[in-house]
């Protein structure tokens, strides 16, 4: 069964890493819709493309269409919590400084690094 909080909520949470320190999708939605909601890692990729379809994606997400691999409820979900997300990451980060900035960015990959590294 779909649960449209948790969809809502790492949407909300990759648009918030996306505006605080611009990224958001691969590095966060992805590896979200594999550790919460159990997509296959392919399911998750394409998903996350079709959430960011206009304009940048439209043929990879046509691709995963095509072999089943889009969910389009969650990607609308993702969706609408990545804008809201994306605002609010974007306001946070102008409110830092470039040092404290640059430090969140790299302890943000570290820990979605490890987390893909050593965990399933």
């Amino acid at each position: 069964m779909l649960n449209t909080s948790i969809c809502v909520l790492i949407g909300l949470a990759g648009g918030y890493a996306s505006g605080l320190v611009g990224l958001g999708g691969g590095v966060l939605i992805i590896p979200a819709l594999v550790f919460f909601l159990k997509f296959p890692q392919h399911l998750a990729q394409g998903t996350t493309l079709a959430l960011m379809l206009p304009p940048i994606g439209i043929l990879a997400v046509l691709t995963y269409y095509k072999q089943g691999l889009v969910d389009w409820r969650v990607a609308i979900l993702l969706g609408a919590g990545f804008i809201l997300g994306s605002w609010i990451g974007s306001r946070t980060a102008l409110g830092m400084s470039d040092a404290l900035l640059s430090k969140v960015f790299g302890v943000f990959l570290l820990a979605v690094s490890i987390k893909m590294i050593f965990f399933k």
